[in-house]
């Protein structure tokens, strides 16, 4: 047994003693090379260390001089490289080979430096250095690379008759794939998107094969020429060419993207699911596809899905598409998780990250939580001062914004033309000249302008009231300087300033101009048709919609059904709400505001209930046209329903218009009394003109005399240095419904002290083309004689039919007749 665990012999006893064998010498490892040496260390991130090492060598070889070299500049040092060659060139003992001018040239590149790189270009004819394919590789890299920069002062962009780098490939023998992948991205890049795919095409019938890094450069001109079908075969040529190409990653991220950007995102996510190994890059492809695509809970799906794999690492691009995604679907308890989870993945977080925070929560309507993150934030950059004034912006929180441009300009930081869109559009929300005067006056000053800024400036004079000065900033560009948006910034400028017929006269001048309407431009000049009296112009532009294929693009389809509704004619806005596929919380509530105007209560809460099935969230406007609705048809019971359930349900503060259509709801139907206890329950809340002016109303139409002289004397407390004449006009006619004429006189003579007086009405008819307009006791109207005759003839047949004046409405001083 004991024997069992000796070694057994390798061959028989005897045979060992007849021929022994000796086993060969063990080879010592060889000492590592002086180069070896020198690479290590530049691998290890020691390029100085090797710098010490190559010092003492007597005489180096090329291939050592080309080690240091190629070691600064894999550690991102090419200063130090180009120093190095030219230390090289001072030494009289090495030679310079491929490698030499390869790596130079690559320094050159990484430097962005033309000048040294046709310097050594330079260097290397004046060598007579024989052609290689590396050298010129290199030199189209560099080349392609220095030039793709900011444009040098001494270089004349005239790539059509002197292009460095096409002139650098045309006089190459042989060319390789690396060559030609170099040309289609040069090309891409100076935007020569058709000679980048003809170069492609070329290098196919020459018999080159693609690497796959040819479809990664050639996919780029693609999609930047929106060309779908070539996307299509460049694809079906990657599947075409097999597993290398199609498994590629960089392929796989560069296919993706290019169909993203065509809109093509259903193939895009065909490519992805059919990717076999992804990594982190795929993964960003897809989710910024979905985003760009305005898909976000698509993208927030396959980030999920890239959360619950564990197997990749989340990276900065990661968060920043699905924080956006977040954004743009305003998902904020979704926001908030993520936030969570990014803080407890990192301690300090890049201020890019939290920049997508700002926007996330501004956008999601937590402007609070948005300007905690930028308080509590240690370091900010431009970029975060611009996001939270855009912010405070976008939620209407103007003075605020404006407060924080100043301050940004004490903490040091220059403004720049983001800070200054924002200035302008505050400007225009606060109607306020002098912001908007100044922010101009800094623009000239400094000599900035950016894109959009006419169309920005236009707006803002416009809304400000200065429609001259707006018209004049519009006539100083030439018809063919203007872009879409100047021409609609003015259009909405003369609607807005009630200047209709110079809107028609600009929108057909636009199309005299070749310029074509867009849905802003619809949906801008679709107000100006129902001061205009005319359903036909209405009419008119609705057909050029349809024409155009612009009449199912959600604001025109909004806008139409609002021109409809405004013009009497419900049937039509019914149509085209129907005809509206893509529906948005404005267009559902523009169609029950109509209802609610046409007297269609029922309607309108069945639509309301559409909506909240359909999954569209209701805002606060939604919640005025509902209220307005209900108090309209008599719906109260349904109305206070929702009114209660605005904020215990969708937790949206109500304003004083909501407070305004509940007790006009209230009073509508008689409960008086009770619509009086609502509004005094609201304390400051309810101190507005509009509600109690509303109560007074109903005081009026209901006979509460008593109730009503109390709602007035509220009404002169709150209305103090206003204009207003409608609620003195209201007491008026309540103390001449209850026979009072002492006070009507004592009201009306307090009106005439004051310089009030009553704004007449006025009311339209269109007829054969024509709009004709009357206004109380008017005598302008061409046929005025006839229409007077006939209204004494309509009053006699409505006597002779039994209908009675109400005459304990009059007021005093005008006779039941002239009413």
């Amino acid at each position: 047994m004991a024997s069992a665990a000796l070694p057994l012999p390798i061959s028989p006893p005897s045979l060992q003693c007849r021929h022994p064998t000796t086993l060969p010498p063990k080879t010592p490892p060889k000492p590592p090379t002086i180069r070896s040496r020198l690479s290590l260390l530049c691998r290890h991130g020691q390029p100085h260390q090797a710098l010490h090492l190559f010092d003492s060598i007597p005489r180096p070889t090329t291939v050592l001089w080309n080690a240091i070299i190629i070691g600064f500049i894999c550690n991102n040092m090419p200063i130090d490289a180009l120093l190095f060659y030219a230390r090289m060139r001072a030494s009289p003992f090495p030679k310079f080979d491929s490698y030499t001018f390869s790596s130079t040239l690559k320094a050159c590149a990484q430097a962005r430096s033309l000048k040294l790189g046709k310097a050594i270009h330079c260097h290397l004819l004046r060598s007579h250095f024989g052609s290689s394919r590396i050298v010129y590789n290199s030199l189209l890299n560099m080349y392609s690379t220095c030039l793709s920069e900011a444009p040098y002062p001494d270089i004349d962009y005239e790539f059509n008759n002197c292009d460095l780098v096409r002139r650098v490939f045309d006089t190459m023998r042989k060319r390789n794939v690396v060559a030609w992948n170099t040309m289609i991205s040069w090309y891409v890049k100076t935007e020569r998107l058709v000679e980048s795919f003809k170069v492609f095409r070329t290098m196919m019938r020459m018999g080159i094969r693609p690497s796959p890094v040819t479809f990664v450069n050639v996919f780029p001109a693609v999609w930047r020429m929106n060309d779908y079908d070539n996307a299509n075969v460049l694809y079906g040529l990657v599947v075409k060419l097999g597993s290398d190409y199609v498994d590629d990653l960089f392929v796989v991220s560069s296919a993706i993207f290019m169909y993203a950007e065509l809109g093509g995102v259903d193939f895009a996510r065909e490519i992805f699911d059919r990717c076999l190994e992804r990594n982190t890059e795929v993964w960003n492809t897809m989710i910024g596809g979905y985003v760009q695509n305005n898909c976000p809970i698509e993208a927030i799906d396959i980030f999920v899905q890239l959360m619950e794999s564990e197997q990749f690492v989340l990276d900065d691009v990661t968060f920043l598409s699905a924080l956006t995604a977040i954004s743009q679907s305003q998902w904020s308890e979704l926001g908030r998780q993520l936030h969570a989870y990014i803080l407890k993945r990192s301690t300090i977080l890049q201020i890019v990250i939290l920049n997508a925070i700002i926007v996330m929560y501004s956008r999601c309507g937590s402007i609070g939580t948005s300007f905690k993150v930028f308080s509590n934030m240690s370091e900010r950059d431009v970029v975060t001062w611009n996001t939270m004034v855009s912010a405070f912006v976008q939620n209407g929180l103007d003075d605020e914004g404006l407060m924080l441009v100043f301050e940004m300009q004490k903490q040091g930081f220059m403004v720049d033309s983001i800070t200054l869109t924002a200035l302008l559009s505050l400007a225009s929300n606060l109607r306020s000249q002098e912001i908007g005067k100044q922010t101009h006056a800094y623009l000239i000053r400094h000599g900035i302008r950016f894109e959009g800024m006419d169309s920005y400036l236009i707006d803002m004079y416009a809304k400000s009231g200065l429609i001259t000065t707006a018209q004049q900033l519009f006539e100083e560009n030439c018809d063919y300087d203007k872009d879409d948006a100047t021409w609609n910034a003015m259009l909405a400028g003369y609607v807005q300033n009630g200047l209709n017929e110079e809107g028609f006269a600009l929108f057909r001048k636009m199309i005299e101009q070749k310029v074509m309407p867009n849905a802003v431009t619809l949906a801008s000049i679709l107000p100006a048709c129902n001061p205009m009296g005319t359903i036909g112009l209405g009419k008119q532009i609705h057909g050029f919609a349809i024409r155009s294929f612009l009449n199912r693009n959600v604001f025109v389809g909004t806008a139409l059904l609002d021109m409809y509704s405004k013009s009497g004619a419900i049937t039509y806005a019914e149509n085209v709400f129907a005809e509206t596929l893509e529906k948005n919380s404005v267009t559902y509530t523009t169609m029950i505001l109509s209802y609610g105007q046409h007297g269609m209560g029922e309607r309108a809460l069945s639509l309301f209930h559409s909506m909240l099935e359909a999954g569209i969230q209701p805002d606060s406007v939604t919640f005025i046209a509902i209220l307005s609705a209900c108090s309209y048809a008599g719906l109260v019971d349904e109305g206070l329903r929702i009114f209660q359930s605005m904020e215990q349900e969708y937790k949206i503060q109500p304003s004083a218009e909501h407070y305004c259509c509940v007790a006009d709801m209230l009073g509508r139907v008689g409960r008086v009394v009770e619509a009086y206890e609502f509004v005094k329950g609201l304390g400051e809340d309810g101190n507005t003109l509009g509600i109690w002016g509303s109560l007074l109303g109903a005081c009026r139409i209901h006979g509460e005399f008593e109730l009503g002289k109390v709602v007035a004397n509220k009404l002169f407390e709150i209305e103090k240095g206003s204009s207003l004449t409608g609620y003195h006009v209201l007491l008026s006619n309540m103390y001449a419904a209850e026979g009072n004429w002492d006070n009507v006189d004592r009201v009306r003579k307090g009106m005439r002290q004051k310089g009030l007086m009553k704004e007449a009405g006025c009311s339209w008819v269109e007829v054969a083309g024509r709009v004709n307009s009357f206004m109380s006791r008017d005598h302008k109207h061409p046929q005025c004689t006839e229409i007077y005759q006939m209204l004494d003839e309509l009053a006699l047949e409505m006597k002779d039919a039994g209908y009675r004046p109400c005459l304990n409405l009059q007021i005093g001083g005008i006779s039941a007749s002239e009413e």
